[in-house]
């Protein structure tokens, strides 16, 4: 891959990396490190009526799995980082292949062609 390439594909993960760092920290400030107490405004640490506080409850979940999800993303797209840092971007891990410019404008930290992605899964299915 040309090094004009990789410089662009640095910048979007870079971008992409930066935009998931300020939403994972408006997660963090909105709610996942509150407690029932404070999420509910209330002094008591209970809600007052059983349906408020199973939507407290599924709210707190909900944000807990989109923090997990942000930071899986997040781990993909530093080891993509780390893989143009090594030389190795843009490079299929399973058959050396080049990947298609067009899929890692789509997908920036895909470790895969087009191809082995299908293959891969077809086997999981």
């Amino acid at each position: 891959m040309k090094q004009q390439q990789l410089e662009f594909f640095r910048d979007l993960i870079i971008q992409k990396r930066e935009t998931l760092l300020n939403e994972i920290e408006h997660l963090k400030n909105n709610g996942l490190n509150s407690s029932v107490k404070d999420i509910s405004g209330e002094h008591s640490a209970y809600s007052y009526h059983m349906a408020d506080q199973g939507t407290d409850t599924m709210d707190r979940e909900q944000q807990y799995m989109f923090a997990s999800r942000e930071g899986n993303y997040l781990y993909h797209l530093e080891r993509a980082l780390e893989r143009i840092e090594k030389g190795e971007y843009g490079i299929c891990v399973r058959c050396n292949n080049e990947i298609n410019p067009e899929r890692l404008e789509a997908v920036p930290h895909a470790r895969l062609c087009i191809q082995c992605k299908s293959k891969e899964e077809k086997l999981n299915q």
